[in-house]
């Protein structure tokens, strides 16, 4: 057996900064911070940090009045930043800013008076965050026919958004219709599905010719590590999404396989190293490292964590 380890892999800039500011939040702070919503998908990820006093919440009504809450990379409404105002939170806002960019294009098309057309999974947290932005001048498709169906005041005043974490396959498709059903449709000036989800996209898309099956590490609630198998199986190679080394099978696997193994945005790097362990040792597996592209993004702390450590 052969290993190819895709690259660019696992943590994203927006995962980086969630997880450090959900750190230094607890030493700050102290125990308990509570997160609304899991910081970021990943369950090794969240059981840490509940273990270590992390709190997670899904409605605001969970934290005591004035407690230490944090928002998810994902984002929330303005609906729930309400709430925590009303309720005299302290708020820690850990939004990734690229899915923050998306809440403002929802905001600017609002103000406009465009029906705004955003492309998603439905009950995805990101998702529920930018609808909450103008409730009722937007409305979600997540298939092409979904666009057919659509009813709109104005077919003349049509924007359209995209959840960061979709297949950029699909949501072409999706953004091919709504152009073509509503001819004068306007988009963001800068793609949407953020970059980290792209790179993994392309790594695999561009490895998947040269091996027989495909490995994607990721939490299975990881919008953005099931569309990487998603890319594998419509290419016609067999995909498998795992959250650790627990859920291999002897029987996903051959000898003479080459794998190759990658890991969502949200997944840690000693889970891929854990899962390329236990091929090495059940098929005596070589392992080649082939990254397509380096990324050097990074974002800052939230500024209530900037301010806490000057």
């Amino acid at each position: 057996m052969k290993i190819v380890l895709a690259g660019p892999r696992g943590f994203c800039a927006g995962v980086n900064m969630a997880i450090e500011s959900l750190e230094r939040a607890l030493a700050a702070f102290g125990a308990p911070v509570y997160v609304y919503h899991e910081i970021v998908h990943n369950r090794h990820v969240v059981d840490g940090f509940r273990r270590r006093g992390a709190v997670f919440v899904e409605s605001i009504a969970e934290v005591p009045t004035g407690g230490c809450l944090m928002y998810s990379a994902h984002g929330v409404s303005p609906a729930v930043r309400e709430a925590a105002r009303q309720r005299g939170l302290r708020v820690i806002d850990a939004t990734c800013p690229l899915v923050r960019k998306v809440h403002w294009e929802a905001q600017r098309f609002a103000a406009a008076g465009f029906t705004i057309v955003l492309i998603g999974h439905r009950g995805h947290d990101e998702v529920v965050g930018t609808l909450g932005e103008a409730p009722d001048q937007m409305r979600l498709v997540e298939t092409p026919d979904d666009v057919e169906a659509l009813d709109v005041p104005d077919p003349d005043k049509v924007a359209y958004l995209t959840q960061t974490t979709l297949s950029v396959d699909d949501a072409n498709q999706i953004v091919e219709r709504i152009r073509h059903r509503f001819p004068r449709a306007v988009g963001s000036a800068k793609e949407d599905i953020c970059y980290a989800t792209q790179n993994r996209q392309e790594a695999v898309k561009t490895l998947l010719a040269e091996n027989d099956v495909v490995l994607v590490v990721g939490s299975h609630n990881s919008s953005n590590s099931n569309r990487l198998v998603e890319v594998a199986r419509e290419q016609h190679r067999p995909a498998h999404l795992v959250d650790d080394e627990q859920e291999l099978e002897l029987d996903w696997f051959t000898d003479d396989d080459n794998v190759l193994v990658t890991a969502g945005a949200s997944a840690p790097e000693e889970l891929v190293s854990e899962c390329v362990a236990w091929l090495q040792r059940h098929f005596q597996a070589t392992v080649e490292e082939r990254s397509l592209r380096n990324e050097h993004v990074e974002f800052p702390l939230p500024p209530e964590l900037r301010q806490s450590h000057r």
